[in-house]
């Protein structure tokens, strides 16, 4: 027979009562040295935290990631030695949606995974297309806002969506895949997750190699059909997040295959497109796939709070043998992530234990707001005294040189490179033709929910540009259905 569990004040004290206030006679007044009552509210006023901006609405799981192949040629980090295993965490979400939003609105999803390295915390923040809305991260900022509410209405608006992409040429190619079927997965189990950025690797003799990472479900790649989506949004709009739970509970684990692109470092400078250019990929015929090892989620989180909701991923987290590129986009979010954890969790986030890494962490940080970790003397560098001391050896760092002056400019357009091209080559050599035919009811369906002139016409331009016979059907359905 288990020992009854009796309630407690936070401070560990028993509680009074799980049901009464304290007062003056039944009928009194509420006394304020009712301090179990006082606590309680104070703390459900507080419960709350400031949601992510964006990617608010998403759930996860902890795992492990066992290597399967050698790949230490390319990398001499740990956690991608051979045979190494390590524990994991994952979180999907989708962009545009607020907390409360459904799982199932046409969204590209996040894709964000932890490695709890011997070597520290590994993070690649990721989604389940390969390639992003915009390549320079002055763009990001705007790109969210119209994907957001308009301020007077408070209602989203395709015609605000619409009115950005169709003025960000370079916004096709996501958009295309957006679309297409990968813009609703069947579940968070039945889709692929990709680094989508370039990131890059160092082996132990020094040498650079640029990398994209994609995690191909083992579960087989599904998707929701649109009306199908929509009506899951009406009837449950957790559908994505019950899916893992349960699965997972029932002992489904599910499970990714991690294969790599890897481009030589000099090739990086002649190929044909610009490999750090976030709207492109890299062909797989130029650069096959190499396997790695598998991924696999067989752990439910026990607090949403804690283990998810103040989870935070962010890209500067690297490992030796591991760093990020010259991808303007990803050199932004070195900074901007972090910058938004602060803002959101505190500057202390990094002791929240989800966050912590399994490693030690020896540090001159010190103080501040929910600091937990003692700090011992000496609190400053360099030292006499025997505090921590840097080895760049150690760390590995990956470096890269460029010369020129400071500019603001576009990426340099190479040979084979244009805004439209990827996503045509994706529609006509990608696609089959359900596919297309798919396509372009999901498009006809989400242009002509709002979108007016003269933002209608450079949408019909802009499909015409991905695809001549796209752009044609596009119009004419979307004409079709505005009479």
């Amino acid at each position: 027979m288990t020992e009854p569990k009796f309630t407690t004040t936070d401070g560990g004290s028993p509680a009074p009562s799980d049901d009464t206030s304290l007062t003056v006679g039944p009928d009194g007044p509420i006394v304020l040295h009712d301090h179990y009552l006082i606590e309680q509210m104070a703390n459900f006023n507080r419960e709350r935290i400031p949601e992510r901006q964006p990617h608010a609405k998403g759930g996860g799981a902890f795992g492990h990631f066992e290597v399967t192949n050698d790949v230490s040629a390319y990398t001499r980090a740990a956690v991608f030695a051979p045979g190494s295993r390590c524990e994991t965490l994952i979180r999907f979400s989708t962009v545009a949606g607020e907390r409360g939003s459904p799982d199932t609105w046409r969204d590209p999803r996040g894709f964000s995974l932890r490695f709890y390295t011997p070597e520290g915390n590994f993070d690649m923040v990721g989604n389940n297309t390969p390639v992003f809305f915009m390549r320079d991260p002055m763009k990001f900022q705007h790109f969210i806002r119209s994907q957001k509410r308009m301020q007077a209405s408070n209602l989203r608006d395709h015609n605000m969506q619409w009115d950005f992409w169709t003025l960000s040429p370079e916004t096709a190619h996501q958009v295309t895949w957006l679309m297409g079927d990968r813009g609703i997965p069947k579940s968070w189990r039945h889709m692929n997750g990709y680094s989508s950025h370039t990131y890059s690797w160092i082996n132990a003799d020094g040498e650079i190699f640029w990398v994209k990472y994609h995690f191909i479900t083992d579960q087989g790649n599904d998707f929701l059909p649109q009306a199908e989506a929509d009506r899951l949004a009406g009837t449950d709009g957790d559908y994505h997040q019950r899916d893992l739970y349960t699965a997972i509970e029932a002992g489904e684990y599910p499970s990714w295959t991690l294969k790599m692109q890897i481009m030589p470092f000099e090739d990086a400078k002649t190929y044909r497109y610009n490999p750090f250019d976030l709207t492109k990929v890299w062909p797989h015929a130029d650069y096959p796939l190499i396997d790695v090892g598998r991924l696999t989620l067989d752990r439910n989180v026990t607090d949403y709070h804690t283990e998810i909701e103040q989870a935070a991923f962010e890209p500067n987290n690297t490992v030796p043998g591991t760093g990020l590129s010259p991808d303007k986009m990803l050199l932004a979010r070195g900074f901007s992530y972090a910058d938004a954890h602060r803002a959101r969790l505190g500057v202390n986030y990094k002791q929240i234990p989800v966050n912590a890494p399994t490693a030690p962490a020896n540090t001159y940080s010190k103080d501040g707001v929910m600091r937990i970790a003692n700090v011992a003397d000496p609190v400053y560098a360099p030292n006499s005294y025997g505090g921590p001391v840097a080895d760049p050896a150690r760390a590995a760092e990956v470096r890269w040189h460029t010369d020129g002056e400071l500019v603001r400019q576009a990426y340099t357009l190479r040979a084979d490179d244009d805004d439209f091209g990827q996503a045509g080559s994706l529609v006509r050599d990608v696609m089959d033709d359900e596919q297309r035919n798919r396509l372009v009811d999901n498009i006809v369906g989400h242009v002509s929910g709002g979108v007016r002139e003269p933002v209608l016409s450079r949408v019909f331009e802009y499909w015409r540009n991905v695809d001549a016979d796209l752009g044609a059907r596009v119009e004419e359905g979307v004409r079709a259905n505005l009479g």
